[in-house]
């Protein structure tokens, strides 16, 4: 066994004092120490600290000296807890809410959190629910709320603040079943395409949005005005791919599952995770609402159509394009040295083997008929013991390292060189990991 152990201990009569500790309890929670039996005990050497608190969970030390240490805004959404740790486990700060955890809550630069929740009485009640959207304070206080949940739409999983200071959430529309024949769906059943939102906190308003469903293509129907051969149309999205997929189960339909959302500064436009297609889709944010519902205008000229799209060519049936992701979470656009990159999480569902990629993104989206419209990979990171169907996500570490949130695991710290150097687990159902330095703006209004 590597090198393990649950906090740093510089001392072995720290060391005994936990071992009798435990010997004589007849139950201790939320305490694992996992230690190499051949490390050599001094009883020699004085006690240079004392531990003072109860760790949250298991921590394996594999390689101390490449750790990085900073902070970990953890989300627990099943459990409906945020909280910051250390790289020991230690609990050092934990926010209440109001309602239950919509799925994303992080830490701004001004103190404050962003955090989609659930509604009173959520209206779509599919997995990531959410319908509510606040800022809250150190203390809790919730400072700006917005409510969005109807039968119609309602906002979920994900949101992200624009550098205006807007915010941008993705909403479930809900479209009835005659609507959704109408546009060539197969089935007859209603569906819950995706949506994009903005909006101002200052007066509580939408001032742009995007709809998938005026951005569609479908070859079943050809008396539809949609009808058309999707390997020609990669820009345009296959209503039907949920349906040809057989091997995706049931999903009531949730036909899109999109389950994150990330801002492209440099080339104003939002990247979308639609974990039911297993691919990333990226809209122009340059448009006006009404060129968002077109299929003209923008930066790129395209309206609301797809300008750029990675991670599974089968959805619109591209065979020049090798397939990447099976399912996949939060994608992570990187700045500073790593700028033009992307860190992005591969579920692995039907092969039950999850996967960090880092991916190269061009320079200029584009998309071509019967082209590789790929990204390419220039770094991954996988593990026999790595997989989790849901959730989980990856964020770059000070230390050039990458922290990797496996949902229902907890956290892997890993090198560049993919040596695995720490970890943490405890019961749970973990949303994703967020980074904060020790001496950030953030982590010092917290008074931390």
């Amino acid at each position: 066994m590597s090198n393990q152990y649950f906090i740093p201990i510089k001392n072995s009569c720290i060391l005994l004092l936990f071992t009798l500790c435990l010997f004589s309890c007849s139950r201790q929670e939320n305490l694992d120490i996992i230690i190499d039996d051949s490390i050599q005990i001094d009883t020699t050497k004085q006690i240079e600290e004392e531990i003072t608190f109860t760790p949250i969970g298991t921590v394996e030390i594999l390689n101390n000296t490449k750790i990085d240490d900073n902070y970990i805004l953890v989300n627990d959404a099943g459990a409906n807890r945020v909280f910051l740790m250390n790289k020991e486990a230690k609990l050092l700060y934990e926010w209440t809410f109001t309602n239950n955890i919509g799925n994303d809550v992080y830490l701004l630069p001004n103190g404050k959190l962003l955090a989609s929740l659930e509604a009173d009485e959520p209206k779509i009640p599919l997995g990531g629910k959410g319908g509510k959207i606040q800022f809250i304070e150190p203390d809790n206080t919730p400072t700006w709320q917005f409510d969005y949940s109807s039968i119609d739409g309602e906002t979920h999983h994900d949101v992200e603040i624009l550098p205006n200071g807007n915010v941008i959430a993705m909403v479930w529309q809900q479209i009835d079943s005659t609507t959704a024949i109408t546009e060539g769906f197969i089935l007859e059943e209603k569906i819950y395409p995706e949506s994009i939102i903005e909006i101002d906190p200052n007066t509580n308003s939408i001032v742009w949005e995007w709809h998938s469903m005026e951005h569609i293509i479908q070859d079943n129907d050809e008396t539809k005005n949609n009808f058309g051969v999707v390997s020609e149309n990669p820009n345009l999205i296959d209503i039907n791919y949920i349906v040809k997929d057989t091997s995706l189960p049931d999903v009531e339909g949730d036909i899109m599952h999109a389950n994150a959302i990330a801002y492209d500064e440099d080339n104003d436009a939002i990247f979308l995770s639609v974990n039911s297609f297993s691919e990333v889709w990226v809209i122009d944010h340059s448009t006006s609402t009404e060129e968002a519902s077109s299929h003209l205008g923008g930066n790129y000229n395209k309206g609301g159509d797809l300008i750029y799209r990675f991670g599974n060519p089968e959805t619109y049936e591209n065979t020049s394009g090798t397939r990447l992701f099976h399912n996949n979470h939060y994608p992570n656009i990187l700045k500073g040295e790593n700028k033009g990159k992307l860190l992005i999480f591969s579920n692995g569902n039907d092969i039950e083997q999850s996967a960090v990629y880092e991916l190269e993104l061009p320079s200029t989206y584009s998309l071509q008929p019967n082209f590789n419209n790929e990204p390419t990979v220039t770094w991954s990171f996988t593990d026999p013991d790595l997989y989790s169907g849901k959730v989980s996500g990856a964020v770059p570490l000070e230390n050039g390292n990458i922290l990797i949130t496996e949902g229902d695991f907890g956290f892997w710290e890993v090198t560049r060189e993919k040596e695995v150097v720490w970890k943490f687990s405890a019961p749970g159902f973990y949303w994703r990991g967020y980074n904060y330095l020790k001496n950030s703006s953030e982590i010092e209004i917290l008074g931390l």
